[in-house]
């Protein structure tokens, strides 16, 4: 199974960007995928889930700024990020797992076994 994110960048505070995960060799409307990201000096923290059902789930700190959706056809899941801050300066990751995870588990990193490589959001005015 292979994840590949992109669609980060630079961008100024208040503006939006939408990630993007590419998935193959896993049907994607079999798995739940989810966003995490890890900032300079950081540890890594979830941002956003949706499972395999399309319910989704996000951080307290983000919650009302992101949507995270899929589309099953293009085996994609995307993350819609508005009102961006500079504490949102990270690595945004995706992350996949190969068997259904249960509520208090979704938002553990450890939980997930394919992880994409990673792509750089710069707040910044």
């Amino acid at each position: 199974v292979q994840l590949q994110a992109s669609g980060g960048g630079l961008v100024q505070p208040g503006n939006s960007l939408r990630l993007t995960c590419a998935v193959a060799g896993r049907t994607l409307r079999t798995t739940e995928v989810a966003w995490f990201r890890q900032g300079p000096g950081k540890e890594r923290e979830f941002v956003a889930a949706i499972r395999r059902n399309g319910a989704t789930y996000y951080s307290d700190s983000m919650k009302n700024r992101l949507t995270v959706s899929r589309d099953n056809a293009k085996q994609a899941v995307y993350l819609q990020m508005n009102m961006l801050r500079p504490e949102d300066t990270a690595v945004y990751y995706c992350a996949a797992a190969s068997s259904g995870l249960i509520l208090s588990t979704l938002k553990n990193a450890n939980y997930y076994d394919y992880w994409g490589q990673g792509t750089l959001v710069t707040v910044s005015s």
